[in-house]
C-alpha cells in the first residue's frame, strides 16, 4: 500500500490536503510556479507576439484565398461532373436482400424508404 504522502506524478495538481490556509497557500504557490514556468517558455521561444499575430494572419489569408476555393471547385465539380451510381430500378438480387431478422413496422419485409416494396405490401394485405 502506498504512503499517503507520496507524490506520483511529475506535476501537482491540486493541493494536499490540509487547513484551509495551507492548501490557499500551496494552491497559490503552484499557480505561479506555471505561470513563471510559462514566462520561461515563451521568452525561450525568440520571437514576439507580434510575430505570431503576423504568422496568424498569413495562415488566416492562406486559408481564405486558397483552402476555401479548392473546397468550393471541388463542391461544384463534384456537384455537376462527377458520376456517382444510384440504386438501379427493379428487383433486388437475392445476395442484397439479406434479412437477419424482421424490420419493426407493418411491412416487416420493406426497406423504410422502398415506396414500390411498401405499396405491393398494402395490396397484398387489402387482398
Amino acid at each position: 500500500m502506498a504512503s499517503v504522502g507520496v507524490q506520483r506524478r511529475s506535476m501537482q495538481m491540486v493541493p494536499r490536503l490540509g487547513s484551509e490556509a495551507d492548501m490557499t497557500k500551496e494552491a497559490v504557490e503552484q499557480i505561479r510556479a506555471r505561470v513563471a514556468y510559462q514566462k520561461s517558455l515563451l521568452a525561450a521561444k525568440g520571437h514576439s507576439i507580434d510575430e505570431e499575430v503576423k504568422e496568424m494572419w498569413r495562415w488566416v489569408n492562406i486559408t481564405f484565398m486558397v483552402g476555401i476555393p479548392i473546397v468550393v471547385a471541388s463542391a461544384v465539380y463534384s456537384f455537376f461532373f462527377d458520376v456517382h451510381p444510384h440504386r438501379f430500378d427493379g428487383e433486388l438480387p437475392e445476395y442484397m436482400h439479406v434479412r437477419n431478422k424482421e424490420f419493426p413496422w407493418e411491412c416487416s419485409d420493406c426497406d423504410i424508404f422502398d415506396g414500390a416494396c411498401w405499396k405491393k405490401c398494402r395490396a397484398e394485405k387489402q387482398k
